[in-house]
This record gives structure tokens, C-alpha cells and sequence, in this order.
């Protein structure tokens, strides 16, 4: 718990400088007020507002997935979850997770879920993350699911390593051939303005010329207005993106995206199958599982269609129908979740489909990280080829060669 240094007043008047542990604030100046001190400044302790700025960063994967193994260990070992938490927090080599791994124990010491104490540090543990939590928890199978987590991690730090290693390449290419353009439209390009002025006098300036004499100038004159413009919009784009509406807007776009659409949509699919398979699986109600595996997707669009599900299966419904008319899942899976309903063995067909949509997606991932690199470099090549053709269409013009 953090800790709060105050100055107060005793009733005599005479002023006492002390430190005293609460939750928040306002419990640190009830505490106060309880021991007849009037208070006069309350502040964080330096220690405190250490460890809250450690609370406030980001954990990097490779911590999380062996947080995440241990902690799975500690509890099928019989270890309870408090020494296990506390156990974890000492024994960590990284600062913000040491200090965000005490703070989930304090909160569940203090009565909280772990799921709930885990929500409360959004940089560190991941809604999906949670939301498995929170499936392990009201399922009772809190092991399995720190071990499938921690496989989960593990695999998307793997993929996020291959795809930056795809990209290395390319992308040092698109900085240097960026800078070689911009170089090209700001000291090459306004060298051939004398040569060009009778042809655009005359009209007889090629489009593409015309544009490339438009960039280059616009380079020239206005680079920190572009500059200040693209910072500006990058930096209200993110801002946006926080709200309800931008982030809702980002789930569409996500689900459509040509390339990336399908892939988003299976790994979101796959993992919601999962949970609500396992937790069926565990004799978790329909209508809680439903609830729960709904955060499991990370996707405002899907987890409405989720919503409403839910809704008509309370009225008496099934499953397959709401999924159906919400146009949000594949047919092929809305069928498969149908024949499980009428068999009676939907928690067995749910995680069936998951393994399924998984494995497909892992190739269909594999194959988009294998087409970045030559899409690249096909976008460099076409970019410096629009220069060079823009330069010497109207030198071979006035040559009468064309």
C-alpha cells in the first residue's frame, strides 16, 4: 500500500510531521482525522511516487510469460495465491513488474479477485489476459489457464519477433529511400525548374512532371508545416483512439482491413471459442460464460454481437441463431457451434474449433510476414520510378525522341 507524508496540527496546536500507510488519500486523512490530527499538507512519500511511476509502465512479454509459468507452478504445487504473489514480487528481475506484482497482492489481500486486481494495471496485464484470469477463476482451473497464457505470450512474442525481423530490411530501405527522395525534391528537383519553365509556359508539362514540381516546391517551402501538421494529427489520432467511438471505429476497420481483416477476426473467434469452451467445460452457466468469454475477443464489434447472444439465450434461444444474424462470425463456425448445441457437446466442439482456427491462422500469418518484404520494396521501387519517368519525360520531349 502506498504511503502518504502529512503535516499535521494536534489539537495543543503544536505541528507533527509524519508517514502513515493508506489505500488513498481521502482514507489517509480519515486516518488523520480518527487520531483528532488537523491536517495541513498530504502528499505521496517519495518512495510512493517511485513505485507509482513503476506502476504506470509497461512489462515487457518475456517478463509476463515466465510471471505468468511460475505463478502457474506455485498454485498446482499448493502454494496459496497470497505467497505465491508475494513470492513472485521478490523474486522478479524487473522493476515494474516487481512493484505491480505486490500491488495485485495487496488488493487481493485486501478482498480483491486476482482478475480485478490485475484490471487495475492496464500496461502490464492485457484485457485478454483478464479476461482468462477471470474465466480460471469462476471455473476453478486457474492453473491451466496461467499455462495457456503463458503459451499465448510466449507464441505472440515469437510472431512479433519474426514479423520485426521481416521488416529490418525493408524498412531501413523505405529510410533510405526516403531521404533520398526528399534530398531529390528539395536540392535535385528545383535544379530542372529553368529547363522546365518554356515547356510549362507552353502547356506542354507532362502530369506526372507537373506533380513532382508541385511536391518538390511544397518540400521547400512548408517541410515544418508538414512536419508540425503530421505530428499534430498523429498525436490527436492516438487521443481519439482512446475514446469510445475511435475505439470502436479501429474494431471495424480491423475486422475489414484487406489482408489483415480475416486473420484479426479468426485469432478473435478462436480465442472466444476457447474460453467459453473451457468454461462450459468446467460447468461454468451459459449465460456467465458467455459474459466472460466476450472480453476474451479484444473487439468492441464482436463483443456486442456476444451481448445480444446472451440476451436471446436467456429468452430461451440458441447459441448458433443471434451469432448468425449478427454477420460478425464466419458461417462455416456459426454451423459447427449449431451441430454442438443439437449433439449436446458444444464445450467440446468450441475448443475443436479454436485448435482449428488457430492453426489456420498461424499459417495465414506466416504467409502475410513472408509477403512484407517484397510489398516494400515493390512500394520504394514504384516511388523512385515516379521520380525518375516525372524527370526525363520532358527531356526526351524536347529532344523529339517521344
Amino acid at each position: 500500500m502506498p504511503e502518504f507524508q502529512y503535516k499535521a496540527r494536534e489539537l495543543s496546536g503544536q505541528q507533527v510531521i509524519g508517514l502513515l500507510t493508506a489505500t488513498t488519500e481521502k482514507e489517509a486523512l480519515a486516518t488523520l482525522a480518527a487520531q483528532q490530527l488537523f491536517p495541513l499538507q498530504v502528499d505521496l512519500a517519495e518512495s510512493s511516487k517511485a513505485a507509482a511511476k513503476q506502476v504506470n509502465r509497461r512489462v515487457p512479454s518475456k517478463y509476463l510469460t515466465v510471471f505468468y509459468s511460475q505463478l502457474a507452478d506455485l498454485l498446482k504445487s499448493g502454494v496459496p495465491l497470497l505467497r505465491s504473489l508475494e513470492l513472485l514480487s521478490k523474486q522478479s528481475s524487473h522493476s515494474a513488474l516487481k512493484v505491480v506484482v505486490a500491488d495485485v497482492r495487496d488488493q487481493v489481500a485486501e478482498g480483491s479477485r486476482l482478475y480485478d486486481a490485475m484490471k487495475s494495471h492496464p500496461k502490464a496485464f492485457s484485457p485478454l489476459m483478464v479476461s482468462m484470469v477471470h474465466a480460471g477463476e469462476e471455473g476453478g482451473f486457474m492453473e491451466d489457464v496461467l499455462k495457456r497464457i503463458a503459451a499465448f505470450t510466449e507464441q505472440q512474442e515469437e510472431l512479433k519477433g519474426r514479423v520485426i525481423g521481416a521488416m529490418v530490411y525493408p524498412v531501413f530501405l523505405l529510410m533510405v529511400g526516403g531521404g533520398v527522395v526528399t534530398v531529390m525534391l528539395a536540392w535535385l528537383v528545383p535544379k530542372f525548374d529553368g529547363l522546365f519553365e518554356n515547356m510549362a509556359a507552353r502547356g506542354e508539362l507532362p502530369w506526372a512532371t507537373t506533380a513532382l514540381m508541385g511536391m518538390s516546391e511544397a518540400t521547400q517551402k512548408y517541410w515544418a508545416v508538414v512536419l508540425l501538421a503530421a505530428a499534430g494529427g498523429i498525436i490527436g489520432l492516438l487521443k481519439w483512439l482512446k475514446t469510445e467511438d475511435g475505439r470502436r471505429k479501429l474494431d471495424v476497420f480491423r475486422l475489414r482491413a484487406v489482408g489483415i481483416g480475416r486473420i484479426v477476426r479468426s485469432l478473435a473467434v478462436a480465442r472466444f471459442c476457447r474460453v467459453l469452451g473451457t468454461l462450459l467445460k468446467n460447468g461454468v452457466p451459459v449465460l456467465t460464460s458467455l459474459k466472460i468469454a466476450k472480453d476474451a475477443t479484444a473487439n468492441v464489434v464482436l463483443s456486442d454481437a456476444i451481448d445480444v447472444a446472451a440476451s436471446n439465450i436467456s429468452e430461451g434461444k440458441s447459441l448458433a441463431g443471434p451469432l448468425a444474424a449478427s454477420k460478425q462470425f464466419p458461417e462455416e463456425i456459426v454451423e459447427m457451434i449449431a451441430v454442438g448445441e443439437e449433439a449436446n457437446n458444444l464445450e467440446n466442439v468450441l475448443i475443436d474449433i479454436s485448435e482449428n482456427l488457430e492453426r489456420r491462422t498461424s499459417r495465414e500469418i506466416e504467409m502475410v510476414v513472408r509477403l512484407l518484404e517484397p510489398m516494400l520494396l515493390l512500394c520504394l521501387a514504384a516511388v523512385v520510378l515516379f521520380v525518375v519517368i516525372a524527370l526525363l519525360l520532358p527531356i526526351l520531349q524536347s529532344s523529339s525522341i517521344v
